[in-house]
């Protein structure tokens, strides 16, 4: 089974109380003596109730005003993009203790900028990439592309045992806000979406093997199946509409509703085929995509209070980070069990953790992990 070495999130410096980045998104999405200022309190009533204290963004609000339509969005998303995803890649490399080149596959995930060549690409020299590098950019799958990046990595690795692979996801989610949508679609968006990043190292068997990897702890998780799953007929839930000004969010009020429905048989999918069912999980990892997402997906698999809390802490600190948030939460889990197994030389308790994220399509990409480690936690 593939090992996850490192997870490397990564933040803008520019961090803001959401009550400032709402003030700034007034006046430029409601600005006053607009048709559209009649729906500033609309606007400030959402990112109330959107579960957000605070976000961090790629420029400081005053510089979104001058940004020059869809172009000149597109141009900050590559240039700080490259930043951002160098240094995610650079730290997660050195947290695994693996050079540049040691690594074979690159799969590079976004939804907010588009560039031919990807962002890896781009980054690929800066980086110390071999250039024989496997490349796989991926645009589109949104808020799920982190998990379902870490399972397309763990269905290449039991292809390829000896090698290493490099998830990273760059996204910029404050550079799509459309400033001539007063729609409740963007509104809301506007009030749940933050900057991010995050690179991921997961090698294969045989080379977790050669680097000496004993079993698995939170400090080298194993990835043990994965599931996917493509909804019909909700082509319309999730996703962009795509024009002269960018990307406009398409949000349907459906969106927890689909959840709620699906998601308890997507987990039973996942486990049943090992013998386990979601009474054998003891680590949630969910994609913090909003407080009604959050809470379906509680009610749905009837969770006790607090097994989400992860998920809704990192929402309340940073927001969506689209396919870069599931990957900050896991992070924050691994974290968490790492402080409180120090000692521990993976003899404890066998851990279970269902990662899920959900995005357009409208998809599911569930990913089981295992590590050794203390129940209480």
């Amino acid at each position: 089974m593939s090992r996850i070495v490192a997870v490397a999130p990564v933040l803008p410096e520019h961090s803001y109380p959401q009550e400032q980045i709402t003030e700034a998104l007034v006046d430029l999405v409601c600005p006053p003596g607009s048709p559209a200022a009649a729906k500033a309190p609309l606007l400030r009533r959402l990112h109330r109730s959107a579960g957000v204290q605070r976000r961090h963004l790629v420029r400081p609000p005053h510089e979104y005003a001058h940004l020059d339509g869809f172009t000149g969005a597109n141009e900050a998303w590559l240039h700080d993009g490259a930043t951002f995803g160098l240094r995610a890649a650079r730290e997660a490399l050195e947290a695994a203790r693996l050079a540049p080149d040691d690594v074979d596959l690159v799969l590079f995930t976004t939804v907010t900028g588009i560039a031919a060549p990807s962002l890896d690409a781009r980054i690929a020299g800066p980086l110390g990439l071999r250039p024989d590098v496997k490349r796989l950019p991926l645009f589109g799958l949104g808020c799920v592309a982190g998990a379902s990046g870490l399972a397309r990595l763990h269905d290449h690795l039991r292809g390829h045992p000896d090698d290493v692979a490099l998830l990273l996801s760059v996204e910029l989610c404050s550079l799509t806000v459309q400033r001539d949508d007063p729609s409740t679609a963007n509104l809301v968006a506007s009030g749940l979406f933050g900057d991010g990043a995050a690179a991921v190292v997961v090698v294969g068997e045989r080379r977790a093997a050669a680097m000496g990897l004993g079993a698995p702890t939170a400090r080298s998780p194993r990835i043990v199946s994965s599931r996917s799953h493509l909804y019909p007929g909700t082509t319309d839930v999730l996703g962009w509409d795509v024009g002269g000004t960018g990307f406009r969010i398409v949000l349907s009020a459906s969106l927890a509703d689909v959840v709620e429905t699906h998601l308890a048989d997507d987990v039973k999918a996942l486990l049943a085929p090992l013998g386990l069912d979601a009474g054998d999980v003891t680590r949630w990892v969910a994609h913090p995509g909003g407080p009604r997402v959050l809470e379906a997906a509680a009610r749905a698999l009837a969770l006790e209070e607090g097994a989400l809390a992860p998920s809704w802490a990192s929402l309340a600190r940073v927001g969506n980070l689209s396919s870069a948030s599931v990957l900050h939460v896991l992070a924050d889990v691994l974290a968490r069990e790492q402080e409180g197994d120090q000692d521990d030389d993976g003899g404890g308790a066998l851990q279970r953790c269902v990662l899920f994220a959900l995005g357009p399509g409208f998809s599911a990409e569930l990913v089981l992990l295992e590590w050794a480690g203390d129940t209480q936690r």
